[in-house]
C-alpha cells in the first residue's frame, strides 16, 4: 500500500457525520436546500453544506472584500461567499437563468444581504467580458455551465488579484474525467490539465462532493 490508497471511502453515513459537526446551518441555509432540492433534477447544481462551509471559512480566512460568482443558481454559495466578505465586502454573481437569479435574489435578501450582493442576468463569458480587465477580485466562484469552464477560468484570472484564490466545482465531473466523453467532461477534464501545469497559479485538487479545485494567482 501506497500513501496514494490511504484513503477513506466517503460513504453517505460519513458524508452526514462530516455534514452534522463540520457544516453548520442555520434555518435561512436549512430552508434554502430544502426548498432548492424540491425542484427536482435540476436541485444538483447546488453546492453541498460542506462545500458551502468550506467556502465562507475560505473567503473569511482570505479577508476577501471583492468576490465573484459564475454560475448563482438559487443563492445557498452566494450567501455563504458574501456571509464571509468583510464588511464593505461585495459580491457580483452572474447568472442566465431569470428564474433562478430571481430566487437567488429573494434568498440574500431574506439572509440581508442584499445590499452586498448584485445579480446579473446573462451569459456568463458575455458579463464578464463586460468587466474590466484590472486585477479587482479578491474571490471567484466558478460552478455554471461546464463546457463553458475553460473560457471562464481565463475570463476570471485575468481579473483576479495576485493572491487571489479561484475555486471550480464539479472538477470530477462524477468520474466522467477519466475517460472524457461529451463536451461536459472533456471541458473540465482540459481545464484540470492546464491549472495543473498553469506557472500563473498554485493549485490543489480535492475530493469534495464532487471535486473542487483551489487556484492561487501567484
Amino acid at each position: 500500500m501506497t500513501d496514494r490508497d490511504r484513503r477513506t471511502e466517503i460513504t453517505p453515513e460519513l458524508q452526514t457525520y462530516m455534514i452534522e459537526h463540520g457544516a453548520r446551518q442555520d434555518e435561512l441555509l436549512q430552508r434554502v436546500e430544502r426548498e432548492t432540492h424540491e425542484l427536482g433534477g435540476a436541485a444538483v447544481m447546488q453546492v453541498s453544506p460542506d462545500q458551502g462551509a468550506l467556502i465562507e471559512l475560505l473567503v473569511r480566512s482570505l479577508g476577501a472584500e471583492r468576490a465573484l460568482e459564475v454560475g448563482t443558481f438559487t443563492g445557498y454559495s452566494a450567501i455563504c461567499i458574501a456571509r464571509g466578505l468583510g464588511a464593505s465586502g461585495s459580491l457580483l454573481c452572474l447568472e442566465i437563468d431569470p428564474g433562478y437569479a430571481a430566487t437567488a435574489r429573494l434568498n440574500l435578501a431574506a439572509a440581508g444581504l442584499d445590499e452586498r450582493v448584485e445579480v446579473q442576468v446573462g451569459p456568463a463569458a458575455q458579463s464578464l467580458k463586460a468587466l474590466p480587465e484590472v486585477e479587482a477580485y479578491d474571490f471567484a466562484f466558478i460552478d455554471a455551465d461546464k463546457p463553458g469552464y475553460p473560457e471562464y477560468y481565463e475570463l476570471v484570472l485575468s481579473r483576479l488579484r495576485r493572491g487571489g484564490v479561484i475555486l471550480i466545482d464539479n472538477v470530477l465531473y462524477g468520474g466522467g474525467v477519466l475517460e472524457p466523453d461529451g463536451p461536459g467532461a472533456q471541458a473540465i477534464d482540459a481545464l484540470n490539465r492546464k491549472i495543473a501545469t498553469d506557472e500563473r497559479v498554485d493549485c490543489a485538487m480535492v475530493a469534495i462532493a464532487d471535486g473542487i479545485m483551489f487556484a492561487r494567482k501567484r
